[in-house]
């Protein structure tokens, strides 16, 4: 493979042309963004979506790391004199690392082993003999090579099997085949070390567990991986287990793929080499391979699980510029009460303690009351942690005298607002504002406009995730980036009231271009134009062209400042204006008048039909918002405490999470209860993302309780959640993890004892 062939292989990838590619990737090499080319170069890639399009940068990337690497290689071994054209084309052939990698052992440069050690004595020519004279009897030749460092013939021919062996398994068919057996046939078993199983009772359902590798979910193999990590379970992969044959599959796998066959003298001391080269080098090394291959599958699946909940909470209905109290529950420390205007501009703010050990229940809701009608809030946000129901009850009760319209009250996540509140961020908002308060400033915003405030947080801290501090942090990082930036260009963001932090995930700005957009409309007033824009510090040519079109300018000099029609595209829009007879603001809207425009009249040399198509569904509906309309659960009354719950209750709530094996919900007993997959809908679902996402309400019957390890058991299927069919795979059990368990981790401090050499090849492969 060479550079010249990456586009056809990506173009092969994401079901495209390679002309499709290769001009998405001179745009990416360009400097532009994914959403800008996403959105405003549908006809030079052919309408690549941003799914498409974010896969190949990724495959980019690791194409030409893979293409660097290759010249490296080839470098290396032609300047060791070894390079031979049939070698070449192998390394040229080589499709992914680690083919390539395999093929370039054998030249590697590497510590001093024991089968160096080996030929610096000399017992190279006899290993050599050994290897091509099927009739010679290694015994007889081993004598003729005594001396100082070889004393008897044992160590002789010890010498000439390592020396064999390193060859075996240097091998590059030989890993690939032996790969490939593992793969099909190896089998996962987890066992509880001796003495933790009270320690370790959450992971009880890996206390004694076997399945298939190649089927083990993601969300076990974390798990598991986990267990062994805390010391609690011993993890092994069994090979060939149940095979009776005296010798196994993978052992004939090595001596036939290097050639071992005969039944002479020669041959059976090529057929124990073959052997003791799985044993002692092959089956530890493919083993952490194996098991850090499971890791990387199942962190691209927990990465890809927190990255849809994460859109889904980032995408969530906005209840709208309206006055908002946030309420951050608390006990000993009260709760703290703060109140926004429409635009999410602190207003007032307080502290109260209506539970114990103050008490202050009439306090706290004249409080709250002067606040209400002081401000006229329309909604409150109450945080969804400790004390959350108590709070709830609090605001019910407040507002159940208050005239009509009364508040709208909801519980709303606050995963990351502690973080937010000491965060750079908050403390530049709001310096004279204390860091207990802010939160509660944080979930009424929130409230109002969920991308807006949540952009704010670091997305690993928001809490969508399944096993997020088990996963690789820097891919992690770099995937929940790319959702954040796709979730605020695809609603696009107000110039004149968005925040810097906003403003920073906007196509092309960045974090420092934000602040000095900031700054100059705190000095100069509201832009009146995207095109004034060109006159913020270090904000060029290039910069607008990416940005503009994500920007918005709700009454201002240009009409067309407030949709998503790029300032490039203006003189198109105004063609069509024009065609029409109509002016822009009695044309938008008009979905009849806009219907019976063809397109295809306006196609130029500069506007394909994509662009045409765009424009006139943006007049259809301009500015629009790809959010749904806002929509809220209500929790039952008397359903406060785990302990409320009964099996065969009926209760509404918010799905907060959802992960491979099913779904969280909070129905408001300060622990998310799970939906199994099983119990998802009255049909097969692969995968529940098929059926619910994050923030949708649903309702919910209690199937179990175990209070005692804060597990809900819930279901959604009308028949009334009657047993799914017992699962086929090999150990496999119904997910019973509660979220909370899916989010903490623990650092080992020593290795398991009687695991030393298949640990240190766990701990490499977890290291990789």
């Amino acid at each position: 493979m060479s550079r010249i062939a990456i586009p056809s292989m990506i173009a092969a990838e994401i079901s495209s042309r390679a002309e499709q590619v290769e001009a998405a990737i001179a745009l990416l090499d360009g400097g532009a963004t994914v959403p800008f080319i996403a959105r405003y170069r549908k006809e030079a890639t052919g309408g690549l979506d941003d799914v498409q399009l974010r896969t190949l940068q990724e495959r980019l990337s690791y194409l030409r790391e893979l293409e660097d690497r290759r010249e490296s290689v080839v470098k290396s071994v032609s300047e060791q004199g070894k390079l031979t054209p049939d070698l070449e084309a192998k390394f040229l052939g080589a499709v992914t690392k680690t083919e390539l990698e395999d093929l370039y052992l054998p030249f590697k440069p590497k510590r001093r082993t024991r089968a160096e050690i080996a030929r610096e004595n000399g017992l190279g020519p006899l290993a050599e003999t050994i290897l091509t004279d099927a009739a010679a009897d290694p015994e007889a030749l081993a004598a003729a090579y005594l001396g100082e460092n070889v004393p008897d013939v044992k160590t002789a021919l010890d010498g000439a099997r390592d020396i064999i062996a390193e060859g075996f398994a240097e091998n590059a068919e030989t890993l690939g085949q032996l790969r490939e057996h593992m793969r099909s046939t190896a089998v996962l078993k987890a066992s509880v070390v001796p003495g933790k199983e009270t320690e370790g009772a959450k992971f009880s359902d890996y206390f004694d567990h076997k399945e298939a590798w190649s089927k083990a979910p993601g969300h076990r193999v974390l798990a598991m991986l986990r267990a062994w990590h805390e010391q609690v379970i011993s993890l092994d992969l069994e090979i060939d287990a149940v095979d009776p044959a005296p010798v196994s599959r993978a052992e004939l796998i090595v001596a036939h793929t290097n050639g071992v066959s005969g039944s002479g003298k020669a041959a059976a001391f090529l057929g124990a080499a073959a052997r003791w080269a799985w044993r002692v080098k092959l089956r530890s090394q493919l083993t952490g391979e194996l098991i850090g291959e499971a890791r990387e599958r199942a962190e691209e699946e927990a990465i890809r699980v927190f990255a849809r909940n994460l859109k889904d909470l980032l995408l969530a209905a906005p209840a709208g510029n309206r006055a908002t109290m946030g309420l951050d529950p608390g006990i000993r420390t009260g709760v703290k009460v703060a109140v926004v205007d429409g635009t999410g501009r602190l207003l007032d703010t307080a502290t109260i303690y209506p539970f114990q050990p103050k008490n202050d229940v009439r306090g706290a809701t004249e409080t709250l009351r002067h606040l209400m009608r002081k401000h006229n809030v329309e909604l409150i946000a109450i945080g969804n942690g400790t004390a959350s129901r108590e709070t709830d009850k609090l605001a019910a009760d407040t507002i159940a005298d208050l005239a009509e319209p009364r508040p709208i009250k909801v519980v709303v996540s606050e995963a990351g607002a502690s973080v937010y509140s000491a965060s750079e961020i908050a403390s530049n908002e709001m310096p004279d504002v204390d860091v207990s308060l802010r939160g509660a400033v944080s979930i009424a915003r929130r409230l109002q406009d969920p991308l807006a405030e949540l952009v704010k947080i670091e997305p690993k801290s928001i809490g969508v995730g399944q096993y997020q501090h088990d996963v690789n942090q820097h891919r992690l990082a770099k995937a929940l980036d790319a959702v954040v930036e796709d979730a605020v260009n695809a609603v696009g963001v107000d110039l004149n009231t968005a925040s810097a932090p906003l403003l920073a995930r906007v196509s092309g700005l960045g974090s420092s271009i934000a602040e000095a957009v900031v700054a100059h409309r705190n000095a100069n007033g509201p832009f009146a134009s995207r095109s004034q824009l060109l006159k913020v510090s270090r904000l060029g040519d290039k910069t607008f062209q990416l940005c503009a079109g994500f920007l918005r300018i709700r009454d201002g000099s240009e009409p067309l400042d407030a949709s998503s029609v790029h300032p490039e595209a203006y003189p198109l829009a105004r063609n069509i204006i024009a065609a029409c007879g109509r002016d822009l603001r009695s044309l938008i809207g008009d979905k009849a008048a806009i219907k019976s425009i063809d397109p295809r009249t306006f196609i130029t040399g500069d506007f394909g039909l994509p662009t045409v198509l765009d424009v006139l569904a943006e007049f259809e509906k301009p500015g629009r918002d790809p959010r749904p309309a806002f929509k809220t659960a209500t929790f039952a009354d008397g359903v406060n405490e785990i302990s409320d719950l009964k099996p065969g209750m009926t209760l509404e709530g918010t799905v907060t999470n959802v992960a491979a094996f099913g779904a969280f919900v909070d129905i408001g007993v300060h622990q998310d209860g799970l939906v199994h997959i099983s119990q998802i809908a009255d049909r097969f679902v692969k995968d529940p993302s098929e059926v619910v996402k994050a923030g949708d309400v649903v309702k919910v019957r209690v199937l179990d309780v175990d209070a005692g390890r804060k597990r809900i058991s819930l279901s959604m299927r009308k028949d009334g959640g009657a047993a799914a069919p017992a699962q086929k795979s090999m150990g496999q059990k119904p997910e019973a993890a509660s979220r909370r368990d899916t989010d903490r981790h623990t650092r080992p401090q020593r290795q398991p004892e009687g695991q030393s050499a298949l640990a240190a090849a766990l701990q490499a492969a977890m290291r990789k």
